[in-house]
């Protein structure tokens, strides 16, 4: 499962949990501020509970970038008409 897919999850999770866990408390009885609620404690107890996760996406984005980056050297180089033969 790709790391990006599993920290996504993994932030869903934890915002489905917070708030279940928050539909019964009875001070609040608009299910908007609930969620309200819900969206700020998992997004702070994803910050630490997903650190991992969030740290191999951000490794997986990190390398997709630089493997772009360097086929676009490659291909600006092709259409500028050098090639990697070293010339005689």
């Amino acid at each position: 499962m790709s790391p990006a897919l599993k920290y996504t999850l993994g932030r869903l999770g934890i915002f489905a949990a917070v708030f279940a866990a928050t539909l019964p408390i009875p001070l609040v009885e608009n299910i908007f501020v609930k969620a309200m609620v819900a969206l700020v404690i998992s997004a702070v107890l994803s910050f630490f509970l997903l650190r991992r996760w969030r740290e191999e996406m951000n490794d997986q984005l990190a390398e997709a970038v630089v493997k772009r980056r360097e086929e676009k050297e490659k291909l600006r180089a092709a259409l500028a008409g050098e090639d990697d033969k070293p010339q005689a």
